[in-house]
C-alpha cells in the first residue's frame, strides 16, 4: 500500500511537467495526456477489487465497531489525554487473563535506541 501511495504522489508530480512539453494529437489531446489516462484507469482497476473487499469487511465489523467506540471512546480519551509521550511506553500485552496492560519504560531502555528496520527501507 505504501508502494502504491508513493506511485500516486509521484504520478501527480510529474504531470503538469509532463503536460507541459506534451505535444498535442488530432483530437487535442496530446500523447502524454492519453497515456496518463490510460494510467490511472489501470490504477483504478487495480485498486478496485481491494476497495470492495474494504467495502463488505466495513459493513461486516461496522456495528460492532460503532458500539465498541460509544462505549470505549470516551474511556481511551481519558487515557490519551493522560500520556504525554507515548514512546515512553512498550508497546501493549494481552495477559493470560485478557487484561492489556501498558508497560512504562525504565530509564534505562528510554536511553536505549529503538531497534531499526531490518530492511532498511524508508517508511513513507
Amino acid at each position: 500500500m505504501k508502494t502504491l501511495k508513493a506511485c500516486v504522489v509521484s504520478v501527480g508530480l510529474c504531470v503538469p511537467a509532463g503536460l507541459a512539453m506534451a505535444e498535442e494529437t488530432d483530437n487535442g489531446r496530446s500523447l502524454m495526456e492519453q497515456g496518463m489516462e490510460l494510467f490511472l484507469k489501470g490504477l483504478q482497476d487495480e485498486i478496485a477489487p481491494t476497495l470492495d473487499g474494504f467495502s463488505a469487511l466495513m459493513e461486516e465489523i461496522g456495528p460492532g465497531l460503532q458500539g465498541f467506540l460509544e462505549e470505549m471512546g470516551p474511556k481511551l480519551g481519558a487515557v490519551f489525554s493522560k500520556v504525554e509521550d507515548w514512546s515512553s511506553y512498550h508497546a501493549p500485552e494481552m495477559l493470560p487473563n485478557g487484561d492489556i496492560i501498558m508497560r512504562k519504560k525504565t530509564p534505562q531502555e528510554m536511553d536505549t535506541p529503538e531497534e531499526q528496520d531490518s530492511s532498511g527501507g524508508v517508511d513513507l
